[in-house]
């Protein structure tokens, strides 16, 4: 079950760059089930257990604040299910779904050159649309579909990781900026049919991280749609100056 009253977060591509930020970043805010396909967070996970050398016997903290690692490619028949079921068992409930997993291969000499482009088609929308909505749906079916009051006491939501790419138009990016494109509107529309339950639905597009923005930022970002009250936007992270209320967070859509 979860450590006292800390919040579950049930986070897909935990070992990539900014899954490895939030968890290093947050662990010990949330009780966090870590899921990732080869390469694991830099962070206490269930995998090892932490003892001082000089008082064995000694409580850490580290011991008490581990991730949950959940190994798995999203992609394959059943993973989904079997996440889902690994996270509720282990934790009784989940607070916080990141959708953060994500496939990117770019096409810099278009689509038209052989059959690179057509043959990425499917690994992009599996993985940065299907899998997010696989993931939503098993989640609200098997734990938040009838439990209104408790979603809207926990303030239970989605966040999912998109991208400046699904608005902007950038070469080589065809296929990847579809998907997200395709993600934000899954985003609003998920918004729109889980307000019945009391579950948030966000995304969050960032701009390329580390290089435009750091991605320690893009990580705050998710926490503070985690804690806020807003459904069905889409905020640009790193898209403009920092705002003066401190914020990550602008709509991706709205008016500079």
């Amino acid at each position: 079950m979860s450590s006292g009253d800390r919040r579950v977060c049930l986070l897909t591509g935990a070992g990539g760059t900014l899954g490895d930020a939030f968890c290093q970043a947050y662990y010990r805010d949330y009780d966090i089930v870590a899921v990732c396909r080869t390469r694991t967070p830099a962070v206490p996970s269930q995998l090892e257990w932490y003892v001082d050398p000089l008082v064995p016997d000694a409580v850490l903290p580290e011991n008490d604040s581990r991730v949950f690692v959940v190994r798995s490619d999203l992609t394959q028949p059943g993973e989904v299910d079997r996440v889902v079921d690994l996270a509720l068992a282990r934790f009784g409930r989940v607070d916080l779904l990141v959708n953060n997993a994500a496939h990117v291969r770019l096409h810099p000499r278009g689509i038209v050159d052989g059959d690179a482009a057509l043959d990425d088609f499917d690994p992009h929308f599996l993985l940065n649309v299907a899998v997010p909505l696989r993931l939503s749906a098993r989640l609200a079916q098997r734990s938040w579909l009838h439990a209104g009051s408790e979603n809207r006491a926990r303030n239970r939501n989605i966040v999912n990781v998109s991208s400046i790419s699904g608005s902007e138009v950038y070469p080589g990016q065809t296929l990847y900026s579809a998907s997200k494109a395709a993600l934000d509107q899954l985003t609003r529309n998920l918004a729109a049919e889980f307000t019945e339950f009391g579950v948030r639905v966000n995304a969050i597009a960032p701009t390329t991280f580390p290089v435009l923005v750091p991605t320690e930022r893009v990580a705050r970002a998710i926490v503070e749609l985690d804690s806020g009250q807003v459904s069905g936007g889409v905020y640009g992270v790193g898209v403009e100056p920092d705002r003066k209320d401190g914020s990550s967070l602008r709509l991706a859509d709205a008016e500079p």
